[in-house]
This record gives structure tokens, C-alpha cells and sequence, in this order.
């Protein structure tokens, strides 16, 4: 079974539009409803991260993950993750801020509640809209060498 890179985010946390950056396809943006696989992901839906009741089954799906991505939207940093939770995956967890184009001034904000769920570094900072750190986090996941933006948490 070929190892996918798992994408976990609340709602509009841009999942849909990394995903489709990191398989190079374009595929319609609308709400997840259920994991969708891709060429080298796994798309989940927001709703997963913010019902309790799903963590089992983000758990059980990352078994098969070569990375979690764990995703704060810098825009609406709201706090879906429990503590520690990045603790509870086998396979490597990366700190996503996304959305960092739209509020700056939230970032540190952001790093706090990566380090409170449980991601140590690397950590990476992107915008989807002017694609500020994108080509080093898909080289970072996709086995190129080139981790000199990846920031410390």
C-alpha cells in the first residue's frame, strides 16, 4: 500500500487547496465529506478534527500515512486540536500554519497552539494565495532536500 501524506485541518483551513497542490491536480474545491484519496494524500474532512467523536478514526486512517499534516489557518485560528494530541500518530506530525497572507499578527498565536497539540518542529508557514513557503513544504513531504524555510516551533 503506497504511503500518503494525511491532511488534518478545521473547516477553511485550506486542506482541499494543499491537497491539490501537493498532486498536482485541480480538483473542484467543496466540502469533504469523507477521506479522499490522491496521488500522494490523504484529504479529510474539518468536521473529523472538530468532533471528538472522529479522532479514533483520523487515528486509525494515519496508520497508513507517511506524515500528518496538522493545520492552523493563521485567518481563524480557532483551537479544534486537544493537548498533545499529535502524540497519538506513528508516523511523523508537521505543523501547518496556513493562511499566514491574511494575519500576520497571528502567527505566534499559531506556534503556541502547534507546540500545545504536540508538533515540534519542523514547522511550516504558507499562503496558498501568493504561494510564500508552498514549493518547501511540498519538497520537505515529497523527499527533495531543501528545509532552510521550515520554522522552529
Amino acid at each position: 500500500m503506497k504511503k500518503r501524506i494525511m491532511v488534518i485541518g478545521p473547516t477553511q483551513a485550506g486542506k482541499s487547496t494543499l491537497v491539490n497542490v501537493l498532486n498536482d491536480t485541480e480538483r473542484p474545491l467543496r466540502k469533504t465529506q469523507d477521506v479522499i484519496y490522491g496521488k500522494n494524500t490523504m484529504d479529510t474532512p474539518g468536521s473529523y478534527i472538530e468532533n471528538a467523536s472522529m479522532y479514533r478514526y483520523l487515528i486509525a486512517t494515519a496508520q497508513t500515512a507517511s506524515y500528518v499534516l496538522l493545520l492552523i489557518n493563521a485567518f481563524r485560528p480557532i483551537d479544534v486540536y486537544p493537548p498533545c494530541f499529535a502524540k497519538t500518530f506513528t508516523c511523523p506530525v508537521i505543523g501547518v500554519i496556513t493562511k499566514i497572507d491574511l494575519a500576520p499578527e497571528n502567527l505566534s498565536l499559531c506556534r503556541q497552539q502547534l507546540k500545545r497539540i504536540g508538533v515540534s518542529e519542523p514547522c511550516f508557514e504558507i499562503s496558498l494565495k501568493d504561494n510564500t513557503g508552498v514549493e518547501t513544504l511540498k519538497s520537505y513531504l515529497l523527499g527533495k532536500r531543501d528545509h532552510s524555510e521550515a520554522k522552529k516551533v
